[in-house]
């Protein structure tokens, strides 16, 4: 960590991220009229978090809606197996992730209990490597078999984290940007432009890695995280490694304890329902000028109905096989879905009894002690990873048991697992629950249509930031740009929008 950017994470942590109060620099909202009404459309992390920040900005005075067909937290969820639930959805968070932070603090939810994990990795055959109880004794495997490359890698990503938190203070001080390129590049200047335009092996091996330490060490991390292999783009491949860093944590009785949260605080009003189109509607108003307003149409239980914003934001993915929302009255036209497609990953949630014999170990099943087993991509690898999961509250005196005993294991797959399958990897289950996730981008750069944030004058779309990386983080800082955005491009405040010159700038203003 270079001790340079210290101050800042400092400054962030304990002083500006403590209050939670509006951006520094927002215009009071008496100075114009308010929005009567923001529609937000889907309730995951990233709709939920813009409902927070919408209501941050707008105040008290505006109606906020949030459609959402199925469940509060959207690819946040947990499934009940016995007498617990379990994450089956986004599972961890970075100790850097200063939104998610915040929003616990804020919310009055605890963390989990951390319980000690160990890892392994696995090429289809044998473990290749496995995790000691003793950090000297993988300090040392890992500077036997690599050198100092491990620590070089832990140095790389450290270096593109530091230039990831310079959002938080553009967000804190009310900066907001109106494309993907244009806020990656406040962050970290064109380097980050051209990591999300090669793949991950290529800007690793740019750097001096050897192909060796990428297929044995950074495959299996992108393979766990995102189900894909080495050519994601270099973005979102450093997003992963940092994912495999120490100090992760999750929320106390599940992840989408946050998304109810923060609906809850945003005094937000969920419509279960699912939107079907967006059109654009003119009214004359009592002054005798035209308004325009944006008719969302949706259907419930109670059928079909539609209402009337003055701002929507979308916040579920237009992409096929994700939404069908169609776009009417609109010019230049908004396509119902964007290039690109989405990733399958299988999560595959099992109470039963490990096969050691499938992992090629003759370690008694009574000391197999490890709690996540990566995979490399190999002939024979037909699981992303295999993992020992604990329940989402962890109850008082809880010890992760043995591979010896029945437990919950979670096993990702790119496709579902045939009961051939499953009887390999388990001697014996008395359940299984399967979820397919279209849960994250396929991300093979480059991509060339990213789409934007504005979709029309009043008409945002949130997910545009997950084609550059995918996580609750992500989410919830594209939320807070949106809702942004939003706020200054309805009081025209034109000078809060797509700045870089940041330090220059709150010198002027402070």
């Amino acid at each position: 960590m270079n001790p340079r950017t210290l101050p800042l994470r400092a400054l962030l942590f304990l002083g500006l991220w403590h209050t939670g109060r509006r951006s520094l620099a927002s215009a009071p909202p008496e100075l114009q009229d308010q929005p009567k009404k923001i529609a937000v459309v889907g309730a995951g992390i990233g709709g939920t978090s813009a409902a927070f920040y919408l209501r941050q900005e707008f105040g008290a005075g505006v109606k906020i809606d949030v459609f959402e067909p199925g469940v509060v937290g959207g690819r946040l969820a947990t499934v009940k197996i016995g007498e617990y639930e379990y994450e089956t959805g986004g599972s961890v968070i970075h100790p850097l992730n200063l939104h998610m932070k915040h929003f616990i603090e804020k919310l009055g939810i605890p963390p989990r209990t951390d319980v000690p994990s160990k890892m392994a990795i696995f090429d289809g055959k044998e473990l290749t490597f496995e995790e000691s109880d003793w950090f000297i004794v993988n300090f040392l495997r890992m500077l036997w078999r690599y050198g100092f490359t491990f620590l070089r890698m832990h140095m790389w990503v450290e270096s593109i984290m530091d230039k990831f938190m310079r959002i938080y203070q553009y967000q804190q001080f009310g900066y907001s940007f109106s494309s993907v390129d244009r806020l990656l590049h406040a962050m970290g200047g064109d380097s980050f432009l051209t990591l999300r335009n090669q793949t991950l092996e290529e800007a690793m091996i740019g750097e001096g890695f050897s192909q060796t330490f990428l297929n044995d060490i950074v495959v299996p991390i992108a393979r766990v995280n995102y189900g894909q292999s080495v050519r994601i783009n270099g973005f979102v491949g450093a997003v992963s490694l940092a994912g495999a860093d120490s100090g992760l944590w999750a929320v106390d009785g599940g992840n989408k304890r946050v998304c109810s949260g923060l609906l809850y605080h945003s005094k937000s009003e969920l419509i279960p329902a699912r939107v079907t189109s967006i059109s654009v509607k003119v009214r004359p108003s009592k002054t005798g000028t035209v308004a325009s307003f944006y008719e969302v149409n949706y259907v419930g239980e109670s059928g079909s109905a539609h209402s009337l914003y003055d701002i929507v934001v979308i916040a579920t993915p237009l992409h096929q096989g994700k939404s069908d929302i169609t776009f009417s009255g609109f010019s230049p036209p908004i396509p119902s879905h964007y290039p690109g497609r989405y990733h399958q990953t299988v999560a595959t949630l099992v109470h039963g009894m490990l096969n050691m014999s499938y992992l090629g170990t003759t370690e008694p099943a009574s000391k197999f002690t490890v709690s996540d087993v990566l995979t490399k991509d190999s002939e024979g690898s037909l699981i992303n990873s295999l993992s020992s999961l604990d329940p989402v509250h962890i109850p008082e005196g809880y010890k992760r048991p043995p591979a010896s005993q029945t437990k919950v294991w979670k096993v990702f797959s790119q496709q579902p697992l045939s009961q051939e399958q499953l009887q390999d990897m388990f001697l014996s289950w008395d359940s299984v629950s399967e979820t397919r996730w279209l849960a994250y981008p396929s991300y093979h750069p480059p991509h060339r249509r990213t789409p934007p944030f504005v979709l029309h004058d009043r008409l945002y779309y949130l997910n545009a930031l997950e084609w550059a990386a995918s996580a609750m983080e992500i989410s919830a800082i594209s939320g807070r740009n949106v809702a942004l955005l939003a706020h200054h491009r309805w009081h025209q405040q034109v000078d809060k929008i797509d700045q870089e010159d940041l330090h220059t700038r709150l010198r002027g203003e402070l």
